[in-house]
């Protein structure tokens, strides 16, 4: 399997939770590059890339994320190169401001 890029958005009780900060780790842990960001809409946005079996295997756990989260639903679309250079310059993954 190749590499894909997907763009997700996580609903529920994901902001105030370290739900960015959890999402960080596991991304880099699984080696996938991509950034994340609080929407003000209350969700968390993100963008991964890498093997097919790390992303999904990610985006699997996000249906839990960290101990105070509440995921409700996860929006998961594929994604274009343009949206995973959001990331910070000479970053593999960012934590991004929220808009």
């Amino acid at each position: 399997m190749g590499d894909v890029i997907r763009h997700i958005i996580v609903r529920g009780r994901v902001q105030g939770v370290g739900y960015r900060a959890w999402f960080e780790d596991e991304a880099v842990a699984r080696d996938l590059a991509g950034w994340a960001r609080n929407r003000r809409d209350g969700t968390v946005e993100a963008v991964l890339s890498g093997s097919e079996d790390a992303v999904a295997a990610l985006i699997a756990k996000c249906q839990h994320g960290p101990g105070m989260a509440r995921v409700t639903t996860i929006d998961n679309e594929p994604a274009t190169e343009d949206m995973l250079n959001l990331r910070a310059s000479g970053e593999r993954f960012s934590v991004l401001p929220t808009i």
